[in-house]
């Protein structure tokens, strides 16, 4: 059956979705707190939200709101380790991207914040993710997403060089 494309099922904390088997990704480490957890995929929420969900396959109660950061904070910079490039694959920085978890407190949705200090990073082309805590960030751990100051252009670079274009 070349060509065609493998479609599972899976429970989701919004309802039964089918996904695609490639767009399966695997965290050889699993998340923080969740090593045993190893295999998420990524579901829009609704059509034209910023946010996603990063859902586990293999566990429908494990779903983590997830935002691309640089939308709400242009000046946000992931410094990756040699160790966290080796274990992504990485072969060039394009094939990046960077996700940050979400949390929306119950009945305050203007308290909104985006976790800077734990950003998931994921190798689009090798399908492969971690979570690369950032202990010498610049940015604040949690930013949030009403009333905190929009980051200034003079935020000082990653003295690596390594930033996410």
């Amino acid at each position: 059956m070349a060509g065609r494309t493998q479609k599972i099922l899976i429970q989701t904390k919004l309802g039964e979705r089918e996904v695609v088997r490639d767009s399966i990704l695997y965290f050889p480490h699993g998340l923080i707190g969740l090593d045993d957890k190893r295999e998420f995929v990524l579901i829009p929420v609704r059509e034209n939200s910023p946010f996603l969900l990063l859902q586990c396959v293999t566990d429908p109660g494990l779903g983590l709101l997830v935002a691309d950061p640089f939308p709400f904070y242009p000046e946000y910079n992931v410094k990756l380790e040699q160790a966290e490039r080796k274990i992504l694959r990485v072969e060039n920085m394009r094939q990046i991207a960077v996700l940050v978890t979400v949390t929306i407190p119950s009945n305050r949705p203007e308290e909104t914040t985006l976790n800077l200090a734990g950003p998931i990073v994921l190798n689009s082309k090798a399908r492969i993710g971690l979570q690369a805590p950032q202990v010498d960030a610049k940015a604040p751990t949690h930013y949030r997403l009403v009333g905190d100051p929009a980051p200034t252009a003079s935020a000082v670079p990653d003295p690596s060089g390594e930033e996410r274009s």
